[in-house]
């Protein structure tokens, strides 16, 4: 609807624009959604490749440029031959079609989806990190490494916290004034995406855990694990900015200049986009929807990406790909078709198939999804990497399927 209709969070007319990271996590196949990756590229994702062509360094992450990524994504879209561009907003559900209108979803359009599904839209509250400016920050107090050494070796920013500097850090954080309103009351946050000032008010340690986490990192000035560590990623192939990893935030933005800024490094930082919250709508899949994310009685009106109840953009791209086959398949008399739950993609599917619809939360992917193997192994990496291999082979099995349809 773009740029007719705006959202809270959304600054361009562009398809695919990203507002919440530029990351769409580890492409490692040991992990979950490099897993899921694999699976998608398999399918023939057409996003996965926009984001292969937009890519900027971020060690094990797929972090891309956001300009070229939706720009790339709208150019392929806008000028393909058999797709007209209507940028409008929709107030009602297609019949046949996919609504796939993410977690911003107009008030007028989740109204009615509400009414038709005959129960409430859930809502919660997204968070987004601050990016500052590269040539604002001291490099001298900022050293450049990957955890673990990932990646490069050297794709993020990291700036060093003493034992004292953490401990005002997080007194400033926990005291800073927040953007409060009756919305925000009872509404609960997604554990995966937590405002770091609602992290650190769940005790004085709770961040060295979380975001500020200094395992698999030295300092070179001392040559030993810092007490604390904020890590800054790429946004741009040029390196012209940088996002606080993991520091999606409500606070006002005064205060997010002022506590920000006690961080090493950041002293004299110029905020390039500030922290800040939104809504973010989502489906009781469970209770609402069938299997293939469709309306129980209108089958070729399917849902996709983050209003299914699914956390995150890899896991969104796959649940929109899964949707356009399925209503491909529709229109042409076939059944609809749901990958094994062997593989990630119908794993997430068998979640928002079988979670308890009256404690059911948004799912990011992840290995307890997938079922057990007849014979698990003790190590624990030996038993990820079966996993692995039995997901990609149910996927390519899977691929034959719609390939033969």
């Amino acid at each position: 609807m773009r740029p007719v209709a705006s959202t809270p969070a959304h600054r361009t007319d562009l398809l695919a624009e990203l507002v919440c990271s530029n990351s769409f996590k580890s492409v490692e196949t040991t992990n979950a959604h490099g897993l899921l990756k694999a699976e998608l590229r398999l399918l023939g994702s057409l996003l996965l490749r926009c984001a292969d062509e937009a890519r900027v360094p971020g060690g094990a992450a797929l972090a891309v440029d956001r300009a070229v990524f939706a720009g790339r994504a709208t150019e392929l879209v806008g000028g393909h031959p058999n797709v007209r561009v209507v940028r409008e907003e929709a107030t009602d559900l297609p019949a046949p079609g996919i609504v796939a209108t993410g977690p911003l979803t107009s008030d007028r359009l989740a109204a009615r989806i509400a009414e038709r599904l005959g129960t409430g839209a859930l809502a919660f509250y997204d968070a987004i990190a601050p990016i500052v400016a590269d040539d604002s920050l001291d490099h001298g107090r900022l050293f450049a490494a990957s955890r673990y050494g990932k990646g490069g070796g050297d794709d993020y920013l990291n700036a060093a916290l003493s034992e004292a500097e953490y401990g005002e850090f997080i007194a400033a954080l926990t005291a800073a004034d927040r953007y409060q309103a009756h919305e925000f009351d009872g509404v609960p946050y997604f554990e995966g995406c937590l405002p770091v000032e609602e992290m650190a008010g769940r005790g004085r340690e709770a961040l060295r855990f979380g975001p500020m986490k200094p395992v698999g990192l030295a300092d070179p000035a001392s040559g030993r694990r810092p007490h604390a560590v904020v890590q800054l990623r790429r946004e741009d192939r040029a390196g012209q900015m940088w996002n606080l990893v993991g520091f999606q935030t409500r606070l006002r933005t005064g205060e997010q200049r002022r506590v920000f800024r006690l961080i090493p490094g950041l002293g004299a930082a110029e905020f390039l986009r500030y922290g800040s919250i939104h809504r973010n709508s989502y489906l009781n899949t469970p209770a609402c929807l069938a299997p293939h994310l469709a309306l129980r009685d209108a089958p070729a009106t399917l849902f996709a990406g983050q209003l299914t109840g699914i956390e995150g953009y890899t896991e969104s791209l796959g649940t929109g790909l899964l949707a356009g086959i399925n209503l491909a398949r529709l229109l042409r008399g076939a059944e609809p078709l749901i990958p094994p739950p062997e593989t990630m993609l119908g794993a997430l599917l068998a979640y928002l198939r079988d979670a308890d619809p009256g404690a059911f939360q948004p799912m990011n992917a992840n290995f307890g999804l997938l079922p057990p193997l007849a014979a698990a192994p003790r190590d624990r990496a030996v038993k990820k990497q079966l996993l692995v291999e039995r997901a990609l082979a149910a996927m390519r099995i899977f691929v034959g399927s719609v390939d033969e349809a």
